[in-house]
């Protein structure tokens, strides 16, 4: 069920409706488990069962995990946790690409026989509950978080229907004690919270999920046709219109990513529930460790946690420092899909990181100069993490291996053509448009901190024409289908 329908905003619109009719928590609690299921089931049909195994194989391992003594036995039921999240995640998404490489390593030393593909359906979602999942029985196993008592809970922290399909990547720690509130002024105090439509948090999260719309229908969705002309066909293309293709893919992913999450963190605080942020302007990043504290915040964080920290992180050797960076963003990019193209940018996010941290220790006088806190330093810095950033974005959308290679060649090594650009420019005149106007918001909302808040805190007549014009620029320059959330493939 895609966010962008007419089938969730009826949806959505009948949950809340229901729960604001039956005010008891148990039922409510219930309610949203089922409403979360029948969601996924809506988008995945039989898959919803990888979900319910999931849920069911970390509640009670967590629960097993806190109450044994035995260091070794929580160590393998951890590992039974791992092995059952991980090895569904395995099959299910990488069962055709380690083929295809076996196939390949065959045919270069002459086998004669290919193991044929599985072409099993990716399930939505697997990438995103699975490292929810992962991180509930590792903060357990750590003695950081103690086991959920209620499967109820457990259940609906998993599947919580706003962000299971594509995030933000919830913690435990942060969503379970939410539905644990208690109401402290009452005439019962102690009393357990129940979700009641707050008007705060009703106008707050409209304008969220507002925002959220705008960035994907009128922006992501009116940008792609330009993307798909460019990369259809991108070795015809000349340097320029590859740097065109590579900003406006990603200005096209930022507004269909981000605006998924607008979506879901407004949708959940309507529903009284507080979901991490995951985007804060990554495109005025100033370098590239700065770049992932604002892009995809939810994901860089759980890798950081419960990958990067646990291979030793910055505490061992300069050398395995860099080669941590570098294997964490490896596994970040194949997490993104079965494919070399997301090892390339994983590898190349690696490799900035790595090399970001080689200058600033080799350099402190330069990375603590006091040019780089300048208006001119600050600007040069923005300008050539982003050239690196946009070169990354070009192997996450061309997923031909050579193909990405070569177009990343055009991009850096200028061909001084001036022949397909104008032509691209001329057929796609409002998408390209849309690229300055992007730029110029993305700019506003830099540097005016917390639009979102003061935008829900207009005056209401101010509030209601700003969301109809908002909704107005979405149906007027609505393409007519509901497209697709990019990261539903991943």
């Amino acid at each position: 069920m895609l966010f962008n329908t007419i089938d969730f905003v009826i949806f959505f619109i009948t949950i809340l409706v229901i729960l604001s009719i039956f005010k008891q928590r148990r039922f409510q609690h219930i309610f949203l488990v089922v409403a979360s299921y029948f969601f996924f089931y809506f988008t995945s049909n039989y898959l919803i069962v990888l979900l319910i195994f999931s849920t069911l194989l970390d509640f009670y391992i967590g629960k097993s995990i806190w109450k044994t003594k035995s260091i070794r036995t929580k160590k393998l039921l951890l590992i039974s946790s791992l092995a059952g999240n991980l090895g569904l995640l395995g099959f299910f998404k990488y069962s055709d690409f380690a083929i295809l490489q076996f196939n390949f390593l065959g045919n270069l030393i002459d086998l004669n026989h290919n193991i044929p593909f599985l072409d099993l359906a990716l399930p939505i979602g697997i990438s995103f509950y699975t490292f929810q999942t992962i991180s509930y029985t590792v903060d357990i196993y750590r003695g950081k978080l103690k086991p959920s008592q209620s499967f109820k809970e457990f259940a609906l922290f998993v599947s919580f229907f706003p962000q299971l399909v594509a995030g933000p990547i919830v913690r435990a720690k942060d969503f379970l004690p939410q539905l644990r509130e208690k109401l402290e002024n009452s005439e019962s105090p102690g009393k357990l919270k129940q979700i009641i439509l707050n008007g705060k948090n009703l106008r707050l999260g409209i304008t969220i999920m507002s925002l959220g719309f705008f960035k994907k229908v009128f922006f992501a969705d009116n940008i792609a046709p330009l993307v798909n002309e460019i990369f259809a066909d991108p070795l015809a293309m000349e340097s320029y219109t590859i740097i065109l293709g590579a900003i406006a893919f990603g200005i096209q992913i930022y507004c269909d990513f981000s605006g998924y999450s607008d979506i879901a963190i407004g949708a959940a605080l309507i529903l009284g529930f507080k979901l991490p942020i995951n985007f804060n302007k990554p495109y005025f990043a100033s370098s590239p460790s700065d770049f992932w504290h604002k892009w995809h915040i939810s994901l860089s964080s759980w890798l950081r946690d419960y990958l990067y920290i646990p291979l030793g992180g910055n505490k061992k050797s300069k050398s395995r420092t860099y080669l941590n960076l570098v294997i964490v963003m490896f596994l970040g990019g194949l997490w993104h899909g079965a494919s070399w193209n997301f090892v390339i940018w994983g590898l190349l996010h690696g490799s900035y990181l790595a090399i970001c941290k080689i200058l600033t220790q080799r350099f402190p006088l330069l990375s603590n100069s006091k040019f780089f806190k300048t208006r001119l330093g600050l600007f040069l810095s923005v300008l050539i993490t982003q050239y690196f950033v946009f070169l990354a974005w070009i192997p996450f959308r061309v997923h031909d291996f050579e193909n990405s290679l070569i177009v990343m060649q055009k991009y850096v090594l200028l061909d001084f053509v001036w022949e397909t650009t104008p032509k691209i420019i001329s057929e796609n005149t409002f998408a390209f448009g849309l690229i300055p106007l992007f730029f110029i918001l993305h700019y506003i909302s830099y540097k005016k901190q917390n639009m979102t808040e003061r935008i829900s805190k207009m005056k209401t007549v101010y509030w209601i024409i700003l969301l109809f014009l908002l909704m107005s620029l979405i149906f007027f320059f609505f393409s007519g289908n509901a497209e697709d959330f990019i990261y539903f493939k991943f």
